[in-house]
């Protein structure tokens, strides 16, 4: 009886013959191709297609990986500063911080603090003195100076004085004042005079004789009225009601300056006190007193 033995051959393997065109890769790929389908069943396979398809993707991906990396900027290796260079090195500005982002904030110095807008220190006639014209007060009157070129006569004045407003300056050219007063006046009793060719005087009289001005006409900056020193020596010439109101205002102002209560205060707290006083039984303890 014969046993015929099933044994294949072993093809001899074939070496793969082939150089690429780079002009021209398609030619390669055929090649490679029909060495793959001689060689081996691969391209036998349903899934053939897909793995091919495959495969190309991933090597575009490498592709692009490599050629991104090609492209990356190298970085230079920190040197890493030793003690000594640390020592001798001096801390330069980074760049970041000359930009001109977002302003900081700085202290502003005293100085700029204390020229803030406000009221201001009177002059020594209680007004003020201006580049083109001043002004002096005091309860009773205002007086207006106004200099002008030297041998102006009056018939070049123009002046309109109403009950609360004033217009003054040379005719054929604009006002020197021209505006609004700080209260109202009495306009028959009010004149003007020029002296000596050379100076426009403006006498006001206040309708209100009780009340300190804090500007002459609108526009103007105020005064600090509390500063306002009034001539004691004319005191003695008002009439006693007057020079008791007068002198009240006086004490107060001082009062204020120093903090202190003011007269009207000072009433409210001995009215209390007394009060306080004759009813005993009261408990004050919680109360709160304006």
């Amino acid at each position: 009886m014969a046993i015929i033995s099933e044994m294949q051959e072993e093809r001899p393997s074939v070496p793969f013959k082939a150089s690429l065109d780079p002009s021209n890769p398609l030619v390669f790929l055929e090649r490679v191709f029909d060495f793959m389908g001689k060689e081996s069943d691969f391209l036998l396979k349903n899934s053939s297609d897909k793995d091919v398809s495959t495969a190309l993707t991933a090597a575009k991906k490498r592709l692009r990986e490599a050629e991104k990396k090609e492209k990356e900027p190298v970085k230079p290796i920190e040197k890493k500063p030793t003690k000594e260079s640390v020592s001798m090195e001096v801390e330069k500005p980074k760049k970041e911080s000359l930009k001109p982002t977002e302003p900081m904030e700085v202290d502003k110095p005293k100085e700029e603090e204390e020229k803030k807008p406000g009221p201001i220190v009177p002059n020594k006639g209680n007004g003020l003195d201006f580049e083109k014209y001043s002004w002096t007060q005091n309860l009773q009157e205002v007086t207006v100076t106004v200099p002008v070129p030297s041998g102006t006569k009056s018939r070049s004045v123009t002046c309109e004085i109403k009950k609360n407003r004033l217009k003054v300056g040379l005719k054929g050219q604009e006002p020197i004042i021209d505006g609004e007063f700080f209260s109202t006046v009495k306009p028959d009793d009010c004149f003007w005079n020029i002296e000596d060719q050379k100076v426009i005087s403006v006498l006001l009289t206040k309708q209100d004789q009780m009340q300190w001005w804090k500007y002459c006409v609108k526009g103007e900056p105020e005064i600090d009225t509390q500063k306002v020193e009034p001539e004691t020596s004319k005191l003695s010439d008002l009439d006693p009601e007057t020079r008791s109101s007068v002198e009240k205002m006086m004490f107060d102002q001082r009062q204020k300056q120093m903090g202190l209560p003011t007269s009207d205060e000072i009433e409210k707290e001995d009215m209390m006190k007394k009060f306080m006083s004759q009813h005993p039984e009261m408990n004050f303890s919680n109360a709160k007193f304006n």
